[in-house]
């Protein structure tokens, strides 16, 4: 049965090749989560994009687009959501993010899980 369940939708921003502790910053966001039981995220590379410098920046054919931003994503409880963000502050990982109230459901089998 589905339960749309009230929690908080937090994403983080990095750059591509960013790194932190010699990590890169979204395996690094994505390893701290796990560690504290957080249930899943992902992270989504960008195709085009560009930053508060103005430069825009897109995925080319014939070159790496190592400035090109990651989006790491995730699904918590409030609880949660400051924890990791607790963490991330006191690691000072360079990374923007964005927090918003959200509903959630799991559908199909996966539901039968929860």
């Amino acid at each position: 049965m589905e339960t749309l369940r009230q929690g908080i939708q937090l994403a983080f921003y990095c750059h591509t090749r960013a790194r932190h502790d010699g990590v890169l910053v979204y395996e690094w966001l994505l390893e701290r989560a796990k560690e504290q039981g957080i249930g899943g995220g992902s992270a989504f590379r960008a195709i085009c994009g560009f930053g508060r410098h103005g430069v825009l920046r897109e995925e080319q054919f014939f070159e790496l687009a190592d400035d090109l931003s990651v989006k790491v994503e995730f699904l918590l409880t409030e609880a949660q959501a400051q924890t990791l963000l607790e963490t991330v502050r006191a690691a000072g990982v360079d990374a923007v993010y964005a927090i918003a109230p959200t509903n959630f459901g799991v559908l199909g089998r996966a539901a039968d899980t929860t």
